[in-house]
């Protein structure tokens, strides 16, 4: 069975004026497509990937199939990161466990924006909690992904690899950085931290 383009879960100018209709054009039905595009090929190649979902491949292959398998799943988890409605901050337990962990929520968002901005070349920055509930950032290049570490669980990402942005804010990454913050879904963050 073929792996298939995930929709966006909102419609394409939803993110406007943060993210544009046309950045999410170029990033979703180009980029995140040429990943699924790739992996099929990739899986129709290699008997051994037949039937696996995509956490499988993920956490139990490497070089290109690695690659396209973790850039779908991290595309995926990002859209879901972002909401129309999104921004401010979190309450309940999530609030807590970020006031807890970083001393209050604008220390997180600079421990957060730096992380992203800091990320040498492409990747993504993360904010993942362990299993006693312990949230941490994580800053991952390319198409490394919380997945593959089983003592972590990932709540939201933020994308910094340049096609994320570059459409919108061009070289100024720190930008980009800003306005993903007023579209962050904490509604689907906390979901995962309560997993």
């Amino acid at each position: 069975m073929a792996f298939e383009l995930p929709a966006l879960p909102y419609a394409s100018d939803a993110l406007a004026p943060h993210i544009s209709a046309e950045t999410l054009s170029f990033h979703h039905g180009k980029h995140h497509n040429a990943y699924v595009t790739n992996l099929n090929n990739l899986v129709a190649a290699d008997a051994s990937l037949a039937g696996k979902s995509l956490e499988e491949i993920i956490r139990t292959s490497k070089g290109g199939v690695f690659n396209n398998a973790a850039q779908i799943w991290n595309h995926t988890f990002y859209w879901h990161s972002l909401s129309p409605n999104g921004g401010g901050a979190p309450g309940g337990a999530l609030g807590a466990a970020i006031t807890r962990d970083f001393g209050s929520f604008e220390d997180f968002q600079k421990q957060f924006s730096a992380a992203a901005a800091g990320q040498f070349g492409s990747g993504w920055a993360w904010l993942v909690s362990d299993s006693s509930g312990k949230l941490s950032i994580r800053a991952t290049p390319n198409a490394e992904t919380p997945l593959t570490d089983s003592a972590v669980t990932a709540l939201l990402t933020c994308d910094v690899w340049e096609h994320a942005y570059y459409i919108d804010y061009r070289n100024a990454r720190p930008n980009y950085i800003a306005a993903w913050w007023k579209l962050v879904n904490w509604d689907f963050a906390s979901k995962n931290y309560g997993r």
